[in-house]
């Protein structure tokens, strides 16, 4: 799955550790995330659209 995660995270200066501490995850979360490694669950997905202000479709896409 592609997603916007770090540009998003970059546009606020926040670094990967900051991210995870306002998501309450880790920061290889984030990490993993942002590189393809991992889907994020539905319940984190929202998390971050919420955090971010756009909705999931905004940041995450499916590669299919």
């Amino acid at each position: 799955m592609n997603n916007r995660l770090r540009v998003l995270r970059a546009e606020k200066g926040w670094s990967q550790a900051d991210l995870a501490d306002r998501l309450e995850v880790s920061r290889q979360s984030v990490n993993a995330i942002e590189t393809g490694k991992y889907d994020p669950s539905l319940p984190l997905a929202f998390r971050i659209a919420r955090l971010f202000d756009q909705r999931i479709e905004e940041i995450f896409e499916d590669e299919a």
